[in-house]
């Protein structure tokens, strides 16, 4: 009884359809183990048609999983086989290259069948605490080093879980509850999206999710498309530095508009690193195309239809489309840093629309922590191994009217997570997590700021960081006559300098420190407002001889 549904009730199913997909999202935050899932929202949710096209997202979730696994449910439907998908199934994944670019991040695509007949698949990411190798970092030389690599098979079959499959997985990463536990989260989410669609389509008496689908694309793709013809066409150019590992890299882009599409052309990019900053190109693109869809089309739900004007190319082996097997653990560095090398681009076509240059990059903290061998634990502790992720983020550029953002993470989106939550997933202590004071470039719109974090072991236990950092030699640049924000810094409470990437154990009694990088300013610092500057100098974001220095301030 789908023939002839008027427009005003398919887009009530449309938004009905996203509840759907948002409620699947919820359940995974729920019932994660991992911190990063269920504290900071680092996964992505979606309903794709039986042609594994994405018809709906949840809003829950970030841009790098919802828009890679986008194009990995195509891959999951070639890689089973069409004859070898029942009613029951459910299908798992973390090989970067049809997933989502790294290791870490597990795929999830659950069939979804009506009165015996696929109309659908449920899909999920989510990032794990760990996979074993050389644990989430950058140190790797090839991804045979950095984990547990699960092709694209069934988790379960007709309802049965291989339990060959998850013994494998279980005695092949360190933290095996944690691991596990995501795992069937993973798979019971999609479940959850399979039962609230099944309640939907018995309400709205449908046998299938074709005309709803066409619906949504044809709207989606004419709506897109009406906004690029607005557009000035022609070729936009922009570059950006990046610290790298061992030297820096240099992302180069051309942008091609026209009224039909708009092309991200990456040429003349950097080439493979040696260590694990490598990007897969579904992660280039997941990026790349968030920022175009972000400024150009922002108000049009994120689906195929509405997403296919915009394309992607680099080549092969350059640095954004690392190919097997590269390593590719911390992809993330450099692929969040694809938003500011695009909107730069953008600037040139559309100026006063976009922010200045970022932090960009999570500063994701990954510890390792050890019992000392014959040492006695702090009263009401018990030694115990662990691994630590903490999600931090610096300053966001500033805006054309408004300033950056303080330790907020864009493009990814992701939460922090909260220092009590982290000192109890490990034998840790974080002494201080406040905001950076200068941090923020200087404009008439300031930068955002960075912060400034602070660990220790606790007593009877040493750690190590696996580093993944960015911004600490070449900090986020201003837009229109902005200063750069502040580049980022890691020591120890010492003084004594460590390296922006790589795993380094932390001496015994001394303490982390990360200084977290700001964002660039937008505009003459001269023109900003005194009461903003008073403002900023009240709440100790800028230093009084900051505000005379950078901003003419004068009592």
């Amino acid at each position: 009884m789908t023939q002839g549904i008027s427009n005003v009730h398919m887009q009530v199913m449309w938004n009905r359809l996203i509840s759907v997909v948002e409620e699947q999202a919820l359940t995974l935050l729920r019932t994660a183990f991992s911190t990063s899932v269920r504290e900071a929202g680092d996964l992505s949710a979606g309903v794709f048609d039986h042609e594994g096209h994405m018809i709906a997202q949840a809003v829950t979730g970030t841009p790098g999983h919802v828009n890679a696994m986008a194009e990995a449910v195509g891959h999951f439907i070639t890689d089973i086989g069409r004859d070898n998908i029942f009613e029951g199934d459910s299908y798992i994944t973390n090989d970067p290259w049809k997933g989502t670019g790294h290791l870490h991040d597990f795929t999830f695509v659950n069939p979804s069948f009506r009165n015996g007949k696929l109309v659908g698949y449920f899909a999920c990411t989510a990032h794990v605490v760990d996979v074993g190798g050389r644990g989430f970092g950058p140190d790797a030389n090839e991804v045979y080093e950095e984990g547990i690599f699960i092709p694209i098979m069934k988790f379960a079959e007709r309802g049965v879980v291989d339990q060959r499959l998850v013994h494998i997985i279980r005695n092949n990463v360190r933290e095996a509850g944690q691991v596990i536990g995501d795992l069937f989260s993973l798979s019971s989410c999609n479940d959850i999206g399979h039962r609230r669609l099944m309640e939907m389509m018995n309400e709205f008496q449908l046998d299938d999710l074709n005309e709803l689908r066409d619906f949504i694309f044809e709207h989606s793709l004419r709506a897109t498309l009406e906004r690029l013809k607005n557009l000035p066409p022609g070729s936009y150019n922009n570059e950006m530095t990046v610290d790298g590992f061992d030297e820096a890299v240099t992302m180069k882009l051309r942008l091609d508009v026209s009224e039909t599409e708009v092309l991200a052309d990456f040429a003349g990019t950097s080439g493979l690193s040696r260590k694990g900053i490598n990007v897969p190109l579904v992660y280039t693109t997941a990026y790349a195309c968030y920022a175009l869809k972000c400024t150009l089309a922002p108000q049009i739900p994120n689906n195929h239809a509405s997403l296919s004007p915009f394309k992607v190319s680099a080549p092969v082996n350059c640095i954004l489309n690392a190919v097997h097997p590269a390593p590719v653990a911390v992809r993330h560095v450099l692929g969040q840093f694809l938003p500011d090398v695009v909107l730069g681009a953008l600037h040139k076509m559309l100026p006063d629309t976009v922010p200045a240059e970022g932090s960009s990059a999570l500063w994701n903290v990954q510890l390792g922590a050890y019992p000392i061998e014959n040492s006695e634990p702090a009263e009401g502790e018990v030694l115990r191994s662990a691994q630590i992720l903490m999600f931090n983020s610096g300053g966001t550029g500033a805006r054309p009217t408004l300033d950056g953002l303080s330790a907020t993470a864009f493009p990814s989106g992701v939460h922090t997570m909260s220092t009590e939550v982290t000192e109890h997933v490990g034998p840790i202590t974080i002494w201080r997590k406040e905001l950076r004071e200068g941090s923020g470039g200087a404009g008439r719109q300031r930068g955002g700021l960075g912060q400034v974090i602070e660990i220790s072991a606790n007593l009877g236990h040493r750690i190590y960081i696996n580093a993944m950092f960015d911004r600490c030699d070449n900090p986020a640049r201003g837009r229109d006559g902005g200063q750069t924000g502040a580049a980022g810094a890691v020591s120890l409470d010492d003084g004594g300098p460590l390296q922006s990437k790589g795993r380094q154990w932390i001496p015994d009694g001394r303490r982390l420190v990360l200084e977290l990088p700001g964002g660039g300013g937008y505009g003459d610092p001269a023109s900003r407002a005194r009461t903003l500057v008073e403002q900023d100098v009240a709440r100790e974001y800028i230093s009084t001889g900051q505000a005379q220095r950078e901003y003419r301030y004068k009592d």
